[in-house]
């Protein structure tokens, strides 16, 4: 018969009779306790001696012929416990006098601890017996036996609470202490209830097909080794948070039907010297005796930065050892086989190269931003526990949510649910979803919120200046919505919807830049101030111009050159160029915003009246939408891909792209509305 078990294929020694029992140092005080507990027990026995209850008449006649040796008088029980004689044994237990022991003892109830008294002393009077006889106060009931316990019961008790206050103090399993250096992985072994699987995993249809074949290595490893390929040891997700790395992992664990060990980098880490280190070798040596199975470490970058890039004198000794013994386990003399490592980060350049290296992390997955099909995906799955309408389309709110991830998607479905529901609703409606989606990129209108009548003109001049030059600017955003309702910290927003463009030209980032500037420029222009609420504009204006100049190399005075450090290792304390190169970024930054500034002025002025009309609009209607930009100004001169998904919808949509342009702190209080009135 061959030696193979059933379940998993996997030779059996036939040494090993069964599990082997971990020892516990709760067993040594478990046997002290013990052998308390039997002293208490000899000594209540008077250590061996056979006890006997005889009536009192027949204890009459042992008093009167010297029989007794010593008497104990229990004054609340009324009765009595006398240690017979050598001498008298036979006479007192007769066929058990055998059995006696040492100290025989019989015990007599007594009528009354005075009629004993009075026999004793009439016994004595005309004998010499030696025979002492005390009077012990205390009860030997049941109940007083069991109160002499309660001390040591008592401290026993606290013992185990303090070792298991010990224990949930993050210093390791169930031992406490004891057992600081055991992994704390949480594993997931076959028939578990984890049933996540890859239908559970919409979009990351590449990332799905790369994961996908490491369950099937683990399924049917043969069909790749027999041609002398060799299974890949570890997989590496990177990504945003929030794209489904994690769920990735979970659905490999219920695909694989293996053991799967689930923990975090930070799971490691702990104040004493050697933990993490030691926390590494149980892990894999579970691993070991689960094998095939899977180890997934999420956030790995909690253990795993860049070795030596800290200054600090033995502020990254510990890190470093646990890696360095992570490192080892992966890949060093011993081998691991059977063991896949799937590990998620969102910061994998500032990993050590020995952790990304081949033989190590073989692959690295990419776990990008859902584009628009894998969005659609996205939203049929969390809208399954959902109840919706007709008016709801997927398609839709794909189109309108460009950039989300997938712990975004999730939110906006059940910010959607939350507020059909504050409204006693039955269902969620289309309506609610787009609230939703503003109530997440802009926050919660402020319709309560007091503004004076000229900071309303100046908001509203502000927007209408966005909104015209996004109308004829080629590639400037379209728009969507403009409202001079305070939402969030904002006075004032705008939205757009941006094109999900794979590169970027230096003309569309100018025209973006000028769209940005209108805000500013129109104040500027028709009021002959400016505020502070442009700040927002002007801080992303200024980083998009540096971006272009010192990382794009789009200047035409420094062209192609490019000062930006993609490994992730930065220069340090030291600049890649020169100081007066330095100034010429500088100059070049300043001359770009300062053209671009000019014709978002040059702009307005040329549609100053569409402007006006349009401002005047955003006072009384408080919210403006693209239709109301094609009344004013008619059809716009270019259409990109987003305005035709705008018409195909035949309904605005909210997007991502939200500017703050006048903030509550940046505008000047002349007085509330009520006294404008």
């Amino acid at each position: 018969m061959d030696n193979y078990n059933k379940g998993d294929d996997k030779p059996k020694d036939p040494k090993l009779k069964g599990p082997k029992i971990p020892f516990n140092l709760y067993w040594i005080y478990l046997l002290v306790f013990g052998a308390i507990v039997g002293m208490y027990i000899f000594q209540g026995n008077n250590m061996g001696g056979m006890e006997k209850e005889i009536p009192w008449s027949q204890f009459q006649g042992l008093l009167k012929d010297n029989s007794v040796s010593k008497i104990v008088v229990d004054n609340n029980a009324k009765k009595l416990k006398a240690t017979v004689r050598k001498e008298a044994v036979d006479k007192v237990f007769k066929e058990d006098a055998d059995k006696a022991g040492t100290n025989p003892s019989i015990i007599v109830s007594i009528p009354t601890v005075d009629a004993f008294s009075d026999y004793y002393n009439e016994v004595l009077k005309g004998n010499n017996y030696d025979i002492n006889v005390t009077y012990d106060p205390n009860s030997t009931s049941v109940g007083d036996i069991l109160l002499s316990f309660l001390p040591i019961i008592l401290i026993f008790g606290l013992f185990i609470y303090m070792m298991r206050r010990m224990s949930g103090g993050g210093s390791g399993g169930g031992g406490g202490v004891f057992s600081v250096g055991k992994s704390k992985a949480q594993l997931y072994d076959k028939g578990s209830d984890l049933r996540v699987t890859f239908k559970d995993v919409a979009g990351l249809s590449e990332a799905k097909e790369e994961i996908e074949e490491i369950v099937e290595f683990l399924k049917n490893p043969s069909r790749y080794t027999e041609i002398g390929g060799k299974i890949p040891k570890g997989a590496l997700l990177v990504g945003p948070p929030g794209t489904g790395k994690t769920l990735l992992a979970k659905a490999v664990a219920g695909e694989a039907n293996v053991p799967f060990f689930s923990l975090s980098g930070s799971d490691f880490v702990e104040m004493f010297v050697g933990v993490g280190a030691s926390r590494v070798r149980d892990l894999f040596k579970q691993a070991k005796e689960k094998s095939p199975c899977i180890i997934f470490i999420d956030e790995i970058d909690a253990i795993g930065r860049a070795r030596g890039r800290n200054l600090n004198m033995g502020s990254n000794d510990e890190r470093e050892n646990t890696l360095n013994q992570l490192l080892t386990e992966m890949d060093g003399f011993g081998t691991n086989s059977g063991i896949i490592i799937l590990a998620a980060t969102n910061r994998a350049d500032i990993l050590d190269k020995a952790l990304l290296r081949a033989g190590r992390f073989d692959r690295q997955i990419t776990v990008d931003l859902p584009d628009l099909n894998d969005r659609k995906e996205i939203f049929k799955v969390h809208l399954r526990p959902v109840k919706i309408d007709d008016t709801v389309d997927v398609e839709f709110l794909a189109r309108q949510t460009p950039g989300f991830s997938g712990a975004d998607i999730a939110n906006v479905c059940n910010e959607a649910a939350l507020i059909a529901a504050r409204k006693g609703k039955k269902v969620v409606q289309k309506d609610d979803f787009t609230n939703a989606v503003d109530r997440i990129i802009g926050g919660l209108e402020k319709k309560n919120k007091v503004t004076t009548l000229e900071e309303r003109k100046t908001i509203a001049i502000h927007e209408a200046g966005h909104a015209t030059l996004s109308w004829f600017l080629q590639y400037a955003n379209p728009l969507v919505k403009v409202t001079i309702v305070p939402r969030g910290k904002a006075l004032g927003a705008a939205w757009y919807l941006p094109e999900e463009r794979q590169i970027t030209t230096k003309e569309q980032l100018l025209d973006e830049m000028c769209a940005l500037l209108g805000g500013r420029a129109a104040e500027d222009v028709f009021i002959g101030h400016i505020s502070s609420g442009a700040a927002n504009d002007l801080e992303r204006v200024t980083k998009m111009a540096y971006a272009m100049i010192s990382y794009m190399g789009m200047s035409e005075k420094m062209p192609n050159l490019s000062y930006y450090d993609s490994s992730g290792e930065a220069y340090g304390f030291t600049k890649p160029y020169s100081d007066q190169t330095a100034l010429l970024i500088d100059k070049e930054v300043q001359a770009m915003i300062n053209e671009q500034y000019e014709r978002a002025k040059s702009l307005l002025k040329e549609h100053s009246e569409g402007h006006e009309k349009l401002a005047n609009l955003l006072i009384t209607e408080e919210v403006i939408f693209a239709d109301d930009l094609k009344k004013v100004f008619g059809e716009r001169q270019w259409t990109s891909r987003s305005e035709e998904i705008l018409e195909e919808t035949k309904e605005p949509p909210k997007n991502v792209e939200i500017k703050e342009d006048i903030k509550p702190s940046d505008v000047d209080s002349l007085g509330s509305l009520e006294d404008k009135a």
